[in-house]
Formats: C-alpha cells, sequence, structure tokens
C-alpha cells in the first residue's frame, strides 16, 4: 500500500521527507506507477495534475496539504465517493490569526501612512482611535474564523461574524443569511473574509458587496482584509472602491490570479497592501504528522476527521 503525494507550484520533497519522519514504514509516491495504481490507498494533494485520482481504484481518501479544498472539488474528475478531508491545526489556525491580528493592528495604527511619511521624511503624528471605537467583522466562521475572531477581542476589537448558518461564538454577535450579511456589512469597519471557495461565495466581493459597506468609519472608510480564497474577490471591484474612497485601505493575501501579474494595480496602489498567499502557510513539519496519523488510524478502522461537506463545499 502506499500513499500519493501529488502537489504543482512547488517542490514536494520537503513534504515527502516530513511526512517519512512522521511515519516511516510508509511507501510514498510522487505519481502513480500507471493511471490505474491498486497500490495507492491515499491521496495527499495541493492543486494536483487534472485526473491523477480518477482511476486509482483503491483510493480510500483525499486529503488537503492546505485549509482550502477547492482544488480538489474542482477536478470533476475526482471520485464521488472517496472522502475528502480537511486539515485542521493549531499550527495552521494560529498563523492565520497571526496574520488577521497583525493586518487589523496596522491599519488602526496607521501603518501605511506612517510608512510613507518616512519614506519622505515627514515627522506628522496621525489619530488613531483605540482598538474598542473599531468594529471588526468576520465573514467565515470556522476554525480559522472563531480563532481569529477570539484573538481580535484580546486585542480590545468589539467583533461581529456572519456565517451561512447559524453559530454561537464566546463574546462575538454572530448572524448569518442574507439578511444577516447585509447587516454585519453595514456595521464593520474592519471587514475580514476567510469564507471558504464555493460556488456561492465565488466572486462575492464585487461592486454590489462593497456598495454595502459603511460610509463612514472611525478610520475615514472601512478597511478590508482577505485571507480567505482569491476568487472570492473582483481585484477591479476593489480597486475601484479604493479610487472613489469607499475603502480607506485594504489588505490582500489572496487574488484573482496568483501569482498576481506584475501589471496588475494592486502592486503599485499606496494603499493596498499585498502578501503572496503567505497567511497561513503550510509547515511540513507541523502538518505532516496530523495527516500520517490519520492515515494510521484510519488503517485501523477509526472514521476520518474534518471530512468535506461536498455539497456545501466546505
Amino acid at each position: 500500500m502506499s500513499i500519493l503525494l501529488s502537489v504543482t507550484g512547488f517542490d514536494p520533497t520537503r513534504w515527502r521527507d516530513a511526512m517519512l519522519r512522521a511515519a516511516p514504514s510508509e511507501t510514498i509516491v510522487l505519481r502513480p506507477s500507471s493511471s490505474r495504481d491498486e497500490t495507492i490507498r491515499y491521496a495527499v494533494v495541493w492543486r494536483q495534475p487534472p485526473s491523477v485520482l480518477s482511476e486509482l481504484p483503491n483510493l480510500e481518501a483525499i486529503f488537503s496539504l492546505g485549509a482550502g479544498v477547492d482544488h480538489i472539488l474542482a477536478d470533476r474528475t475526482v471520485p464521488a465517493s472517496v472522502p475528502v478531508v480537511r486539515i485542521v491545526a493549531p499550527d495552521l489556525t494560529n498563523r492565520m490569526s497571526e496574520y488577521v491580528v497583525w493586518r487589523a493592528l496596522d491599519h488602526l495604527r496607521r501603518g501605511a501612512t506612517y510608512r510613507a511619511q518616512q519614506a519622505v521624511g515627514i515627522w506628522n503624528e496621525r489619530r488613531q482611535p483605540a482598538a474598542a471605537e473599531v468594529t471588526v467583522g468576520v465573514l467565515g466562521l470556522g476554525e480559522l474564523g472563531r480563532d481569529a475572531a477570539a484573538k481580535l477581542r484580546l486585542m480590545g476589537f468589539p467583533v461581529i461574524g456572519w456565517s451561512r448558518g447559524p453559530r454561537e461564538v464566546e463574546g462575538v454577535e454572530t448572524f448569518h443569511g442574507e439578511d444577516g450579511l447585509g447587516e454585519v456589512l453595514a456595521r464593520s469597519d474592519i471587514l475580514v473574509v476567510l469564507l471558504p471557495l464555493t460556488a456561492e461565495t465565488r466572486g462575492l466581493i464585487d461592486d454590489e458587496f462593497l456598495s454595502r459597506l459603511k460610509r463612514e468609519t472611525p478610520l475615514g472608510t472601512p478597511v478590508l482584509i482577505n485571507a480567505g480564497r482569491g476568487a472570492l474577490q473582483r481585484d477591479s471591484a476593489i480597486l475601484r472602491a479604493l479610487n472613489d474612497n469607499r475603502l480607506m485601505e485594504v489588505s490582500l493575501d489572496v487574488f484573482e490570479r496568483e501569482p498576481l501579474p506584475q501589471d496588475s494595480p494592486l502592486w503599485r496602489h499606496p494603499r493596498v497592501f499585498v502578501t503572496p498567499h503567505a497567511a497561513a502557510s503550510s509547515d511540513p513539519a507541523a502538518l505532516a504528522p496530523l495527516i500520517t496519523q490519520q492515515i494510521a488510524a484510519h488503517r485501523r478502522g477509526e472514521p476520518l476527521r474534518h471530512v468535506v461537506d461536498r455539497r456545501a463545499g466546505y
């Protein structure tokens, strides 16, 4: 029996080595020996080549190397009968919360303004509202969203949240459904997007969505932070909202096209902070043992954890 490690966009060697350190007796292959490789029982993937999973007759489970699973579900050749497993790990959750708190605090404390002043030698103190004056709305209240909300609250921000269905989160006023989304957009001074990519959320952050944001905030106009999925947003709509001053600043870790094209105006816009899909980079040393432990448990007859609901898309 073997495990297929199938990725594109980066060298899989670090992941293979980390998995072998965690489970030295495993056989890990980087490609099937044939289109119907009968030895492969599990697949660990990130943006796997098209159809690589389609004809593996003994495949029992597919594991994503990151928090997102849309790269798996988008491949219509993946057998519907094979469960897809999300990775849920403290390391990944902590990294995302670090990013969200970092960007929220940087916007709160006028980081972009002071960096621009430093570049030209201007000494000028700007008013900085207290965290307690600035409401942060979090769209997406899964593992990542709930943890980010808790840590934002520790910094003193009032936090409200939205999810597709009802959720209760300690210390957070929560909303759901279309009416609830409108409420969160209308009340958020900083909006954090941590939604999964589904048929319903694709292209969500468009002109109409941005028109529903507050007109005035303690920071001036609202701030947008997207660390979810790039296909949630329309880059052009965000640029229009910035140029019309409907958005004060944005922090974007994800984009419609990745890598972000060199000719994109987002690179050079003075009120845009760009990171290269690095908000919660998967660390092989932290995550590989969780995957190999799940595989070992499944072989013992234990149920898989964090299985994706294909109809919901996450």
